[in-house]
């Protein structure tokens, strides 16, 4: 099919036959070739060498078996994965998701993200991204530490420092990279760098918990100061408490927003007066130590808790949607709309269904799209994998100060191919063009492989 004269209705007509029944997927690529289709019109190189279907068709997919023991002595039996999506300007690098949703579908569509994320960040990382349809919720650390070495021991063959280097994400966190990182050393006899999000003790970088919550804060910051805006006062709406959310939240109250809700799958925390520093602290020894629900931190901190509901709903000034996919409807994008949201930034991986972005754009708000909010965990871990390349540890003041400049470096590079009349800034856009151009130029380069 040639991407050149038929519209995007065609190639994404072409794209689910070849790709049945994988929704997330076909959500991830209309997404990004809305913008890319159009923009290749007049640039015969990019239709010629059909570098769009090139890029919508992984390098590779790897799927295995994965057997382990629970502590009962029950044989117990899941599906490993691993999409290594696009290796055109360095090794693969994406994380990897332990949850029961995991499906090749949910990884297609991650791994696809990534490799226009980590071009947006001007590190040299290609895309993938991995898991298992394992849920790590209820399990002891025996029975996590189990899974996770059969886990490797299979994935071990296709990852490597200079190939595929993985990372954490939903339900992967220090325990789980500890487990699959000392399996890997002992299936290689080596110590390198083939995993990120390490302990401080054994590789990994200082602020990588902190990175992607910052990073989505900063790209809102570097958004509204476009604008001559800020923080100060902005009633800011969090979903999710995990890592990114509790990140997002400590930046926004640092930066002098008020921080409102956070949730999980249970429902929704509302502090009307918005949350104090200790507050938030609560919260994370809630849920960071004692794996412990938002309700349960309701009830510490004094304020409302809304059952199976997520906090759209609430009037706001900006959004940060930091729990997971299509968390937020084309009916709840309205309704932050009609209450006066001027702007959302995605934490998660894309939270917003596709009809809710297309009301965001429309209404002109700043809409900061996931691969280019979320972007600073993988920078960080990036910048580790150059750290256990040359055998260092970077200070945390150096850190922070890469992070930034990465994250002011995304936000740039999104109004270049973004910026339309008027002076308004089409940030989807500007980041798939941005992302496509850097990976697509490499490609060219390399001829057809």
């Amino acid at each position: 099919m040639d991407i050149g004269t038929n519209d995007l209705e065609a190639f994404m007509a072409g794209l689910e036959r070849r790709n049945p029944g994988e929704t997330e997927f076909h959500q991830a690529v209309r997404e990004v070739a809305g913008s890319i289709i159009p923009y290749v019109q007049d640039k015969e190189k990019y239709v010629k060498m059909r570098v769009l279907e090139r890029l919508t068709e992984p390098d590779r997919v790897v799927i295995f078996r994965v057997c382990w023991e629970d502590d009962s002595g029950n044989i117990r039996v899941n599906r490993g994965y691993r999409v290594q999506n696009c290796n055109a300007i360095g090794p693969y690098k994406g994380g990897i998701r332990f949850h029961p949703t995991v499906t090749l579908s949910v990884l297609k569509f991650l791994a696809f993200e990534q490799t226009f994320k980590n071009s947006l960040t001007g590190l040299p990382m290609g895309g993938g991204k991995g898991g298992a349809d394992f849920n790590p919720k209820g399990k002891s650390d025996n029975e996590v530490m189990r899974f996770c070495q059969s886990f490797m021991t299979e994935l071990h063959r296709h990852i490597g420092a200079d190939v595929d280097v993985p990372a954490g994400d939903i339900g992967v966190g220090a325990r789980e990279i500890g487990y699959m990182f000392g399996q890997y050393k002992r299936l290689e006899n080596v110590f390198t760098g083939v995993l990120t999000g390490k302990g401080l003790e054994y590789g990994g970088s200082l602020i990588r918990t902190e990175a992607t919550g910052y990073g989505t804060v900063y790209m809102m910051e570097d958004m509204l100061t476009r604008k001559k805006d800020g923080f100060i006062g902005k009633r800011c709406l969090v979903s999710g408490s995990g890592n990114v959310a509790q990140h997002a939240a400590e930046k926004l109250i640092q930066l002098g927003a008020k921080v409102l809700t956070m949730s999980d799958s249970s429902g929704f925390i509302h502090d009307r007066d918005g949350l104090t520093m200790e507050k938030l602290q609560q919260i994370m020894e809630i849920k960071n130590v004692y794996r412990g629900r938002i309700e349960d931190a309701a009830a510490k901190i004094g304020c409302e808790f809304i059952a199976l509901q997520r906090p759209w709903g609430v009037p706001c000034d900006l959004a940060f949607p930091c729990a997971t996919q299509n968390e937020i409807s084309t009916a709840e994008a309205r309704i932050l709309l009609q209450n006066g949201c001027i702007g959302v930034s995605e934490g998660a991986n894309m939270p917003t269904e596709q009809e809710g972005i297309d009301a965001f754009i429309g209404a002109k708000i700043l809409f900061a799209p996931s691969k280019a909010a979320n972007a600073g965990g993988v920078s960080v871990s990036g910048l580790e994998m150059s750290q256990n390349s040359a055998r260092l540890s970077w200070k945390e003041d150096e850190l922070q100060k890469l992070l930034r400049d990465v994250m002011t470096g995304i936000h740039d590079r999104c109004v270049q191919y973004g910026e339309e009349k008027g002076g308004y800034v089409n940030y989807l856009k500007g980041a798939n063009i941005a992302g496509f151009v850097k990976v697509a130029d490499a490609m060219l380069a390399y001829g057809v492989v």
